[in-house]
């Protein structure tokens, strides 16, 4: 039976107009709204048409006529194929303009607040190289274009997921968002591979020795270095880490795990240290973090220096304060603002990420903090507002998915006089500040740059009780 196959639509011609969410550009025909990717408001392109909905469609440009006076040079080999850095080919002060403008539409259009001050963007000092920790995944099925002459031959592979594809892998050669040793120990770690018969992971037939790699580093230049192994072959294993102890002295922390589970996730593994300490030292704000394999810490240490002193600064603290955080991960946020409050209680739904943040509060030799893990909406109860006090102040920091609404709900029923809401995803949190509009006023937001050429933006609000 013949294959029949869709005409493919070419929209000549095509004006961008704006830059939107998830790192997409717009324009319009006489008919629909089109998402281009890779694009900058003020193209003129031919724009091929690879998705239609019912009220949109998508596409890709196949011919530039006229470029954007906002868009430069990419500075990346791997750029539009390893799915990050989707914005390098606009300069960084487009990047942050677009990025304020979304913070603005979200509690504008979406949330229907007015009346509030919107603080210029704080953007990163560093552009390129700032991140402190990557992931990276072996692949046995190296992705390949169809044009390449090879496709059939699918090579061994240490990189990142193709987006939408949580089956492939494209080998990074090169990556600019840390420093050039990742670069130097990704190559020398697949080179050893490679030349010593090592198997790389299958993600379908679930086999093969290598699987993950996670590389972390503090601002003093010590490195951690993660292996993931899908087999337990204790010789290579050993021969391996053997091999990166003695060739990268700047390794201070060497540790691997053996995952046979269908993930990825480290949280319910056993991670064995090899070599050095099983963690680092990170110092924020003069204060000292303890970093296990496993710990969640903002992967923007300078731009998380910011992001905690505005956090700091719109709790408005005087020393007098009894501050709730949920959300608290870590306890970084808690720890930042804890010389300021009289009083703090930190909330969180795991509970390893509550182990550290007690490990951290004696690290700094702090006693007036408390920490509890469970479920938010079910430790954050009536009964335990009368137990532990109501909160001068409660700073929040959720997942990208916002707050729960029974969250909301017992906030609004407590009615603290301040709000801080820090948040990763500005849709997000305008939706839960339609909720909070009930009985709060939003006072400002201050929008925080913590990786550029992304879409990412993360954003402080301060909400006041209405009745002050």
């Amino acid at each position: 039976m013949r294959r029949k196959f869709k005409k493919i639509r070419l929209i000549e011609n095509l004006e961008i107009q704006a830059a939107v969410a998830e790192g997409n550009c717009i324009a319009r025909t006489e008919n629909q709204v089109v998402f281009v990717k890779f694009a900058a408001p003020g193209d003129v392109a031919d724009v091929q048409v690879v998705a239609k909905k019912r009220n949109y469609q998508e596409g890709r440009i196949v011919k530039l006529h006229k470029a954007s006076d906002k868009r430069v040079e990419p500075f990346c080999k791997h750029y539009q194929t390893c799915g990050g850095c989707k914005w390098q080919h606009l300069d960084y002060k487009e990047q942050l303009a677009f990025k304020q403008q979304q913070v603005i539409d979200a509690f504008e259009r979406l949330a229907g607040l007015s009346g509030f001050e919107v603080l210029p963007i704080l953007g990163s000092a560093k552009t390129r190289e700032y991140r402190n920790k990557l992931d990276l995944t072996f692949s046995n099925r190296g992705w390949v274009t169809t044009f390449d002459p090879n496709a059939d031959n699918r090579p061994n592979a240490l990189g990142f997921h193709i987006p939408g594809r949580f089956d492939k892998v494209m080998d990074i050669e090169e990556c600019h968002l840390m420093t050039n040793f990742v670069n130097d120990i990704n190559c020398h770690i697949k080179t050893y591979c490679n030349q010593n018969g090592y198997s790389y992971y299958d993600l379908i037939a679930q086999q093969g020795l290598m699987r993950n790699l996670m590389l972390r580093c503090n601002r003093k230049g010590e490195w951690m270095v993660l292996l993931s192994f899908f087999e337990n072959d204790e010789p290579k294993i050993k021969a391996l880490l053997d091999n990166i102890k003695d060739t990268f002295p700047q390794v201070t922390s060497l540790v691997y795990v053996i995952n046979t589970k269908k993930n990825d996730t480290l949280q319910d593994l056993t991670v064995q240290c090899y070599h050095g300490n099983d963690h680092l030292i990170e110092e924020l704000g003069g204060l000292h973090f303890k970093i296990r394999p496993q710990s969640f810490f903002q992967t923007n240490t300078e731009q998380a220096e910011v992001l905690y002193s505005i956090t700091k600064e719109f709790a408005g603290l005087t020393g007098n304060e009894l501050v709730y955080d949920l959300y608290t991960g870590t306890g970084s946020i808690a720890l930042y603002v804890a010389d300021k409050a009289r009083e703090v209680i930190g909330i969180e739904y795991v509970p390893e990420a509550i182990m550290d943040a007690k490990e951290n509060m004696k690290i700094n030799g702090m006693e007036h903090l408390q920490f509890y893990a469970g479920d938010m909406k079910e430790i954050l109860t009536t009964e335990f507002i009368v137990a532990h006090g109501k909160p001068d102040v409660l700073i929040t920091d959720p997942p990208r998915d916002g707050m729960h609404p029974d969250v909301v709900k017992r906030i609004l029923e407590t009615e603290p006089p301040r709000i801080v809401y820090v948040s990763c995803n500005p849709a997000t949190q305008a939706r839960d500040a339609k909720l909070l509009d009930e009985k709060y006023r939003l006072v400002k937001v201050q929008p925080v740059d913590m990786f550029p050429h992304t879409h990412h933006v993360e954003n402080v609000g301060l909400w006041e009780l209405r009745s002050l």
